[in-house]
């Protein structure tokens, strides 16, 4: 019972190990999400110049974006862009203009 009960609590740590790693390493959660994001925020001559995604809960995450454009607009106006995807919590947006 003993080699039994040691086989499941490595398989526990081993998997909070993972998903501790996973956070503390800024790994983004959905690479898909990542894509959309880029195609909503990326338009005319406005670039991503940074970009972080991380999940902070079940079915929520967190973005921070800066954003590099000839003609910037307020934060707000590139936060109406990522409205209408699902799952975005936390947004917040950096605005420069490029040189």
């Amino acid at each position: 019972m003993g080699i039994i009960g040691a086989a499941v609590i490595s398989n526990w740590a081993f998997g909070l190990m993972r998903a501790a790693g996973a956070v503390l390493l800024d790994i983004r959660p959905n690479p898909e999400l990542v894509g959309s994001i880029q195609k909503c925020l990326e338009q005319g001559a406005d670039r991503i110049a940074d970009l972080h995604l991380w999940r902070v809960g079940p079915g929520h995450n967190a973005v921070v974006a800066t954003i590099v454009s000839h003609e910037p607009q307020a934060p707000s106006f590139y936060k109406r862009r990522l409205a209408k995807i699902p799952g975005l919590s936390h947004v917040t947006i950096e605005v420069e203009r490029c040189a």
